[in-house]
């Protein structure tokens, strides 16, 4: 008795060589975020004003993502076209060493983005924060109202 053997998908091989494709390009990517955050702590060493270090922060957080992106696309074509089908196929990709490394590379870059978001853009205040009545925006109005509650 024969066992059928089905093949990956169609989808699968496709998505495989567009992940092939983008994992070529991760070391170009890699140089980009070491450019903008590069440009971000030279910004921040300058005391450079409020709206230029946003832009750079900005920066390297799109550069961040599209790192993170190319590495996601890295990891997914180290596993192997078959684990665009299979978990199983996902598991057993990741416990091998090329797997486990980028793995470790897709966690690094994500805590990195993630740690940036929310400590390393700075906020610009907003204009209606003047105390006049007729500036203010809805949520001074409700912070406003909160702190009379209180």
């Amino acid at each position: 008795m024969a066992f059928f053997r089905p093949r990956v998908s169609r989808e699968a091989e496709v998505r495989y060589h567009a992940d092939l494709e983008i994992r070529r390009n991760f070391g170009d990517v890699l140089e980009k975020v070491r450019v903008a955050q590069r440009r971000f702590q030279e910004a921040k060493a300058a005391g450079a004003p409020l709206p230029v270090l946003r832009e750079a922060a900005l920066g390297l957080d799109t550069a961040l993502t599209e790192a993170l992106r190319a590495a996601e696309a890295g990891q997914r074509a180290t596993f192997g076209v078959k684990s665009y089908d299979s978990r199983i196929a996902r598991r057993k990709g990741r416990a091998t060493p090329d797997g486990a490394l980028w793995t470790d590379e897709v966690n690094r870059l994500r805590t990195m983005r993630e740690a940036h978001r929310l400590s390393g853009i700075p906020r610009v205040p907003r204009a209606g924060r003047t105390g006049d009545p007729a500036h203010l925006t809805p949520r001074d109005v409700r912070g406003g109202l909160a702190s009379a509650r209180a």
